[in-house]
């Protein structure tokens, strides 16, 4: 954001020229987008819109869509906790209420201190490491409710 608390929308203009000649090219425009913000602004949502001839409705029905694209703004971190089958039954519900409670937050949510977005998800597809969550890209297996508290504390004063 700028001084005035206004987006800059230059990136978004950059990444509009360079699929301006791509029908069909709003998912990757999307991508790209979220990849600058960490989200998709409402202000850079209307400009797609308007410079590709999209009604809004439609960019929003992609974006709701597909679970890749977050709608309001992500935390510095992400924490990402498991709750497939097996890690269910090794313990996940466990580590879920302790970084509830850690963080102050329920999953789907970010602190309001931007440091972390806690999500619950239903396969990471390292179930050979139950329980598993992902911390930004990291793999952590095994993972215990205390090594989760560790971890989420450590975010926060980063």
């Amino acid at each position: 954001m700028s001084e005035q608390g206004t987006l800059d929308l230059t990136p978004v203009e950059s990444i509009l020229a360079e699929f301006a000649d791509q029908r069909g090219a709003v998912i990757p425009i999307l991508q790209r987008v979220q990849d600058i913000y960490g989200w998709l602004p409402p202000e850079a949502m209307r400009l797609i819109s308007k410079r590709r001839r999209v009604p809004i409705t439609k960019l929003y029905g992609v974006a709701t869509f597909y679970a890749q694209f977050y709608l309001t703004p992500r935390g510095r971190h992400r924490i990402r906790v498991c709750d497939g089958t097996a890690c269910h039954i090794k313990g996940a519900p466990q580590i879920i209420e302790a970084l509830t409670q850690e963080l102050g937050i329920q999953p789907g949510e970010t602190t309001p201190d931007g440091a972390v977005t806690f999500e619950v998800v239903y396969c990471l597809g390292s179930c050979g490491l139950a329980p598993v969550a992902y911390v930004d890209q990291q793999v952590m297996g095994r993972l215990n409710p205390e090594e989760a508290v560790a971890v989420a504390r450590k975010l926060r004063e980063e």
